[in-house]
């Protein structure tokens, strides 16, 4: 039987409110879960729900508080322009406050973002200008380099920058206290990363004061410095790391990392794992961040030889992450992900036709069907199978031959069997192949079709070579 108690109508009733005059008025006051689901030795482990917040993180925390110090200080007039560097989540938070009070909003963001959070962006109308990821502080092409130039270069523009002291002071207000709050004023350690500094740096002053036995842990992706930092007093050479939103290349300004009794480095592959295993277990979507979060305090919990009480957070929602941490072919093309080699083409076939992961069309399938796949799948050729026999190849140039000419009878051209465009003669390769066998094929501009004996097995393209080769570095 479960343990879980069902809360009746009268219980339930207690968590609801009358409405909210703003959905900024929901911004704050998320709740708190206990995770039973993980090896977490002689502690407790709680989890603060971020998510929760209308724009989906915890920066809309900080959005808020930013917005009215500039308000406050004459920096922001009415329909003036707000204009940041973000990792996405702080823009959103932005965004969601700004233009509802008739902002505009530029948001400088390195092309690392999920695809979902630039969408999300944009959705809520603000203007997405995309930059490098691989390049550091003083290139101009620096996301927050670039932001800065486009404010200055704006009449009564406001940069929006989240190391202004209104980011931390959104912490020491409001999260701290709802933690302390929360937990029945018995908390042992938080844990946090750290991308701008403002939660470490406000949850550690508010602590400090009404509780200086909680310890500020840090959980930092490796590739970033500060972890490396704490522990060795040096600064090393910044490396690249997948997980988004915190680890820095430079010590933040607001990042008062005096405040850290103690830090962890995760690897990307732990946090992609970590963050898998909370929505499994837990029933918890959250983003790649949160996995480091977890992965930190899990490695704190199981460290401990006496019982604590100890939080972290999740940072953001899980849906903006659907498309990278939660597709397994992503993780495996970034090396995050275990997979069996076995030193042929084998290696390179993403999606096979045994595991029932390849995209196909059948020869009396429509173009317009096979168009469509395309696009949903994000591929330019699909298999053509028949009953799954392998029957023919189609891409892009191939519908578009047959569908181009007079524009009144196009869509009946749609319409045509995949079979009337499709190329049916194939070279195919086997499956026992090196690599050296894939160049000629791509010289003719053709996909590799991979065969294991009379088996269709899958396709390799360019871009499955290219991340073979970067994976084997």
């Amino acid at each position: 039987m479960s343990k879980h108690k069902i809360v009746a109508p009268d219980d339930a009733s207690s968590r609801l409110r009358p409405p909210y005059a703003s959905v900024l008025d929901l911004i704050g006051q998320t709740p708190v879960v206990e995770l039973t689901k993980f090896d977490i030795g002689k502690c407790r482990l709680f989890i603060k729900l971020e998510s929760q917040n209308p724009g989906g993180s915890i920066k809309d925390r900080i959005a808020l508080s930013m917005i009215a110090a500039a308000e406050k200080q004459g920096r922001l007039k009415r329909g003036g322009t707000i204009v940041e560097a973000t990792a996405g989540n702080t823009g959103l938070g932005l965004a969601q406050v700004g233009i509802p009070k008739g902002y505009r909003i530029i948001l400088v963001v390195p092309d690392k973002m999920s695809r979902e959070k630039i969408q999300h962006l944009r959705a809520l109308g603000a203007e997405v200008r995309m930059t490098r990821s691989d390049v550091g502080k003083g290139h101009a092409e620096y996301y927050q380099d670039m932001a800065e130039k486009i404010a200055a270069e704006l009449p009564g523009a406001f940069y929006a920058n989240q190391f202004d002291p209104a980011n931390p002071l959104a912490h020491e207000t409001t999260t701290g206290p709802e933690i302390f709050q929360q937990l029945g004023g018995d908390v042992d350690a938080v844990v946090v990363g750290v991308g701008s500094g403002g939660t470490l740096t406000g949850l550690g002053r508010y602590f400090a004061k009404v509780s200086p036995k909680t310890e500020m842990i840090l959980a930092d992706p490796v590739g970033s410095v500060l972890a490396p930092l704490i522990k060795t007093g040096k600064m090393v050479e910044a490396g690249s790391w997948t997980v988004e939103g915190i680890g820095e290349d430079f010590v933040p300004p607001n990042a008062d990392l005096s405040l850290v009794r103690k830090a962890y480095s995760i690897p990307d592959k732990q946090s992609m794992l970590a963050v898998r295993d909370l929505l499994s277990k837990e029933g918890i979507l959250a983003g790649s961040s949160s996995g480091t979060l977890l992965s930190a305090a899990l490695r704190y919990c199981r460290e401990q030889t006496v019982p604590k009480r100890v939080v972290t957070f999740v940072c953001d929602s899980g849906n903006k992450y659907l498309s990278k941490v939660f597709d397994d072919f992503w993780l495996v093309e970034q090396g995050l992900a275990e997979q069996e080699q076995h030193g042929d083409l084998r290696d390179l076939v993403m999606r096979t036709l045994r595991t029932g992961d390849v995209v196909s069309v059948g020869p009396d399938e429509s173009l317009l069907n096979a168009y469509g796949r395309m696009r949903r799948s994000d591929v330019s050729q699909l298999p053509v199978l028949d009953e799954g026999k392998l029957v023919g190849i189609i891409d892009e140039s191939d519908i578009l031959a047959k569908v181009e000419g007079p524009y009144d009878s196009r869509w009946d051209r749609f319409k045509a069997p995949v079979s009337t465009a499709m190329t049916s003669t194939l070279h195919t390769l086997q499956a026992s192949q090196t690599l050296d066998a894939l160049l000629p094929v791509f010289d003719r501009n053709e996909v590799a079709i991979v065969f294991d004996g009379d088996e269709f097995i899958g396709l390799i393209t360019r871009i499955d070579l290219i991340n073979h080769l970067r994976r084997a570095r």
